[in-house]
Order: structure tokens, then sequence, then C-alpha cells
């Protein structure tokens, strides 16, 4: 019910027809196409438009025919302007080349993507999403047979075909979408159905029903929606209520963020404030959100209000090592709490570093290695479901937890009593193409000399994914952002916010050398 929120709307509106003739007839040479942690993305015009749609599409097509690949592509997006769009042109490009496309009648959540391809019915899919990003932003994903981001190789690949393909734009098939559905070659499909009745698989559902802890969801005009729609009907949850149905590809309704852009992002203090309040005013003891391609979670309680996606992830391996152990290892990221070390040996599991990015985590994923793998930026998944992150997965999986063990926030304090407190930071650096390079060329080796740094002792290294440095109860971690003019900044200790900030201060001198 939008009148939950009402008074929080911002005071702005986007031209979508402005949006969409950048699209189509974008005022300069489009942007070469690169692929990031998970796809090609950029803002509407140069850095993204119906060219780079097509040849993403054409450039995949024949990576398949090179490679045997046979079977049909699903084709779909998020809520954004131009994500139809996209997910049509690619359908036409793929059809051309006599590659059967699956192109749902309805917005398709990252997740959903995945699920598709585990279950058979899929062999890749291209995803028109930007994620969180701003409205006027645009990307496409590939994911591959194993239902998760493609690995660097693939990427590799997809990105040289499509260049040549953006220098010569005749090379590339299409064929009108019309003709492609009579010829059999474009056909939709139920992808809500499948996933929302295996769903029931994981998460307990009876037991949030039985609980009747009232849960405020917000799909943040996204993906998620009929999603949330269909579980709240099919496993009878009245008391999960959706307090907000806009559906806005401006999204003009989502509250500023914290540098005044509108950015969909469910773990973000500012885009979350509405759901704050719902559970600050006590009407709700739960809320929780997804991005616009649902891959991202956000959650808010009565205890400790927005819950940090470490804080989350801690609780969530916690509860899952203890009551549905599959697999013997947690997942996480290199900017990504350590405290989940510290659990993980309590309880005698194994702990997976990787570098940045959920594709790391595919191959573990698949093997049923994982009992929870999740990063910073409020991803995660788990063994015997996607291999991609899956935000809606989360929100249920923190209600089931709210509805048998408490609030969140009181379970994290409980952690941090046994295992630590840690204090956490991250901070996004504006840098230059210069500077960026620079980092990047950096190896663990410049640092041999570098014995101590805010009075602990360096124990290691990392240069896999820019630089990370291990202290004796702490660390901090400077990579470049793979899309953006900014150095990324990850600092965290078990020794105090104090500690933290010399650790920050010294830490950014340490590389503005």
């Amino acid at each position: 019910m939008v009148s939950e929120l009402a008074g929080t709307l911002t005071k702005h509106k986007l031209d979508v027809a402005a949006l969409k003739d950048a699209f189509y007839h974008p005022q300069g040479a489009p942007a070469p196409v690169k692929f990031g942690t998970s796809g090609h993305r950029g803002q509407l015009g140069t850095g993204f438009c119906a060219l780079h749609a097509k040849a993403i599409a054409q450039a995949v097509a024949r990576l398949h025919k090179e490679r045997g690949i046979t079977g049909p592509v699903l084709v779909g997006g998020d809520t954004r302007v131009v994500s139809r769009d996209t997910a049509n042109l690619c359908a036409e490009v793929l059809a051309a080349n006599n590659i059967p496309v699956i192109l749902p009648d309805m917005p398709v959540p990252t997740p959903v993507f995945s699920f598709e391809i585990l279950s058979g019915r899929a062999v890749a899919c291209l995803n028109g999403t930007a994620s969180h990003n701003p409205p006027q932003d645009m990307g496409l994903k590939y994911n591959p047979s194993n239902g998760g981001p493609a690995d660097a190789e693939l990427t590799g690949q997809i990105e040289k075909y499509a260049n040549e393909y953006l220098q010569n734009p005749a090379a590339i098939q299409t064929m009108p979408l019309e003709e492609a559905r009579q010829k059999g070659l474009v056909k939709s499909a139920d992808v809500l159905t499948p996933y929302v009745t295996a769903l029931g698989r994981i998460i307990d559902f009876k037991a949030i029903a039985k609980s009747g802890i009232k849960a405020a969801i917000h799909p943040l005009g996204g993906t998620s929606l009929p999603y949330y729609e269909a579980i709240k009907k099919q496993y009878h949850l009245d008391n999960m209520e959706i307090v907000d149905k806009t559906q806005d590809p401006t999204f003009s309704f989502i509250p500023l963020d914290h540098d005044g852009k509108i950015r969909m992002d469910p773990s973000s203090k500012y885009p979350m404030s509405p759901l704050i309040k719902l559970v600050e005013s006590g009407k709700y003891a739960f809320a929780g959100a997804s991005d616009p391609d649902a891959d991202r979670f956000g959650c808010a309680t009565q205890a400790g209000g927005l819950i940090s996606p470490n804080h989350a992830l801690c609780v969530m391996a916690d509860y899952l090592l203890k009551h549905r152990r599959e697999g013997n290892s947690i997942g996480r990221t290199l900017g990504t709490t350590a405290l989940l070390d510290r659990l993980a040996a309590a309880q005698g599991a194994k702990l997976d570093e990787v570098n940045v990015g959920f594709k790391y985590f595919v191959r573990g994923l698949a093997r049923r290695k994982y009992v929870i793998a999740g990063e910073e930026s409020a991803g995660m998944s788990v063994s015997g479901w996607t291999t991609e992150k899956d935000g809606i997965l989360a929100v249920c999986l923190l209600l089931e937890i709210m509805a048998k063990q408490g609030d969140i926030a009181h379970l994290y304090d409980g952690l941090t009593k046994l295992y630590g407190t840690p204090s956490y930071t991250r901070i996004d650096v504006p840098t230059d193409d210069e500077t960026k390079r620079k980092i990047k060329a950096l190896k663990k080796t410049d640092f041999s000399n570098l014995y101590t740094v805010a009075g602990e002792r360096v124990t290691q290294v990392r240069d896999t994914d820019g630089i990370k440095i291990y202290l004796q109860a702490s660390w901090f971690l400077v990579r470049p952002s793979g899309t953006e003019n900014i150095l990324k900044f990850y600092a965290e200790t078990f020794l105090g916010e104090d500690h933290l900030q010399r650790i920050v201060q010294e830490g950014q001198k340490l590389f503005s050398k």
C-alpha cells in the first residue's frame, strides 16, 4: 500500500522518452563493451545503447556456434526503462542466428535466470539489468550453463567479438520478433511458478506463517514484486505485507541516496528509509527489500534498524551451519567481514576467501560446497539453490530466522559476544585512470618492507584483486572499481572504532604515495 510510505517520494522525474531516445540514438560513438564483475554497464546513450545489446547478442550467438552449445537461451531483464527493448533486440539477433529463445512476458529476477538454467530449461541467458545503479544506467549480463556469472575467459571472448560488431554493425544478423515467434524460434514461458514452488523446499514458510511475525516487504519497484505476491499467496503468509507495489521505470518514488542520486540499493539507509521508519513505528517487526533485479537484499528490524549485510550474513551463516548444514564451507569475498572466519572455525567449517565477484563462488555452489556464499555488498546464495545472488531467498531466510530465533540484531550481538565485535568500513575514494592502473599493477612484493600498520604486525599480503593487507586482528583492502573512477577502500578491525580510524588514515596514506 503506497499510503504506508506517504511523504517519502522524491521531487523529480526522469524523462522516459529522452532516455529511450538516448538508447536508440546515442550522441556519439558507443563506448567499447567491457564486462566488469558482472556484465557490461553504462549510462544510456554512448555508455549503453541498442547497438551494444545487438553486438553482445551477436557475440553470444557466435560463441555458442563455435563451441557447439545448443539449446534455448533465456532472455529478459528487470523493470528499467529499456529493459524490455534490450531483451527484444537480443531475441531478434539470437533468432536470426537460429538459436531458440525463451522470452518471458514479464520482468525476470537475476536469480530466476540461474534457477531456469540449472533446472535444464535453458542453456544460458542474457539478462538486461544494471542492478541497483541509477535508472539512467543500463547493462547486459551473460550466464552460461552453470547458471552463474560468466568467468573471465568467457566474458573476454564476448567482449572481443562484441567490440568487433560495434565496429562493423552490418555483420549483426537480426530477424523481426513477430517473424521469430511465427517460426517458433521465440517462445514465452512461466518462470514464476517453478521458482516459487522450489523455494518452499529451501525456506520454512510454515514456521513464518505460524509465528505471526509482522513483515513489511518492499520490491523497490523491481522484478521481485510478482514473486513476493506469489509467495504470500502460495504459502498463506497473511502476516507478510507488500507495502509498496509501485512499478515506475524512473524509480522516482525511491528516496535519494547519499550522493543525491536515485539508487535502488537495499543496503543503503537512504532508499531504505521508508522501511526503517515502518519498523521503528512498531507496526512491523521485520522489513525486507530486494533491488530491481532481485540479486541483493536488505532488511531492517525493530531492535537494530537497518541491518548491515555483513551482520545479516553472519546470522544466516550461523543458522545454516547449525540447522541445515549442506556443504562444509563458508564462502566470502575479500571485502566481507572476517567474523565469518571466526564463526566458521568455531563450528568446524572451512572458509574460502575469494576475489570480489559472485562468479568466484559458482563452482563451489554447483558442487554443494558452500553452506552459504556471500559478499558485503548484500549478495548471497546457498548450496542446492542458485549459482547467482538471490535477494528473494535472503529476505525469506532472514524472515524465517526471525520467526524461529528472534530479532536479527539480537542474534548478531550474541555472535559478537562469542567471537568478538568487528568495526568495519568501506570508503569510495574518487580517483583517475592513471591511479587505478598503478594500483592494479601493485604486487605483494611491493610491500615486503611493510612490517606494521596502526601498531599491528603485518601477517600477510594478497594481490589477486587489488591489495589486501592482513594484520593481527585487522585487515584493509584497496581495489579499483571496474566500472567507475573510484578506489574502494575496505577496512575491519576487532580492536575498536578508534583503531579502525587509525587503519583508515595510515592505509589511505600508504596508497596515496
